[in-house]
């Protein structure tokens, strides 16, 4: 068995797949798979097929395929393509050029210079548009006449008590604030992690995983990556898994294609790929410390009582 081999089954093994769920995700013939694990390079049809069944090997397992293909470059030879292009030399440039041509250059030069300062301009104004797109400001469009207040009292029968009645006034409840809508908005990209802002702050929100259309490797941590696993398995068909976002909460679908994930019904783009997607959902940080999943008392304008999260 070969290095590279030895790699790919190991994190295989680690992650409880077998060559049949690797072929089901990667759709690679079974006797490739274990060409590759073997080391058997000759049962392949080409070099080519060679790297790109790698690069899918890689991805089923959570591996980087582009470092493994770097640092097993010994064992995957370079394709035909990148050797004919290797073996051309570079043409040289010429030497002399008449004035004329500097000019054009020149003229090229400063075309390129301005283009891409445009460029710049119009992607950092796009970028900002799609920002207050996304993060509308709220407005409250609650009229004054809407707003509740005191019944007058009603009265009760009357009662003899020297000729006058007595009275007892209704209790009128209080009504409660709107809760805000959930908003889920994207961050940062944290190499191959897409991150998530998840809001408002003080209140729990649901996050489920549906999982539909085949088997898909489904692993969920709290923390982060690097922290405690909750699931880590090839999940059926039809599967559904429901949490409490209290912490961040870190999603690695081996089947984009095959996987929904929602905040509180909020569907996020995980890019509906044959392929894997790693994710992270950040509760946003609210007043006082509190990341608005384990607030010690969060109150609102009119509320009269706060409520207490254990």
């Amino acid at each position: 068995m070969s290095d590279l081999g030895a790699l790919l089954r190991k994190a295989r093994e680690e992650r409880g797949l077998t060559l049949d769920d690797v072929q089901e995700i990667t759709k690679i013939r079974k006797r490739y798979l274990e060409a590759i694990e073997s080391g058997d390079h000759s049962v392949l049809p080409g070099t080519f097929y060679l790297r790109a069944f790698v690069k899918n090997y890689c991805d089923a397992v959570g591996l980087d395929a582009d470092e493994v293909l770097r640092l097993y470059q010994h064992e995957i030879p370079a394709s035909v393509t990148d050797q004919i292009v290797e073996a051309v030399p570079a043409r040289q440039p010429k030497r002399v050029r008449t004035r004329s041509s500097e000019r054009i250059s020149k003229l090229g030069f400063n075309i390129m210079m301005w283009s891409f300062l445009i460029l710049i301009v119009v992607v950092v104004w796009v970028y900002f548009v799609n920002q207050k797109a996304n993060n509308p400001k709220e407005i409250d469009n609650t009229n004054i006449t809407d707003q509740a207040s005191p019944a007058p009292p009603s009265q009760s029968p009357s009662s003899s008590n020297g000729g006058g009645t007595t009275t007892t006034p209704t209790a009128t409840p209080t009504p409660t604030p709107s809760q805000a809508p959930t908003t889920v908005t994207f961050s940062s990209k944290v190499g191959k992690v897409d991150h998530y802002d998840v809001a408002p702050a003080g209140m729990v929100h649901k996050v489920e995983i549906k999982i539909s259309g085949g088997p898909s490797w489904t692993e969920v941590r709290s923390g982060g990556s690097s922290g405690k696993a909750i699931i880590s398995e090839t999940a059926p068909d039809g599967s559904a898994f429901t949490y409490d976002l209290d912490q961040p909460l870190y999603i690695n679908v081996g089947r984009a294609d095959l996987s929904s994930i929602s905040v509180d019904g909020v569907q996020i783009n995980d890019g509906d790929r044959a392929g894997s997607k790693k994710i992270q959902l950040n509760p946003v940080v609210g007043a006082g410390g509190t990341d608005g999943t384990n607030p010690d008392i969060s109150s609102t304008p009119g509320d009269t009582t706060g409520t207490e999260n254990q």
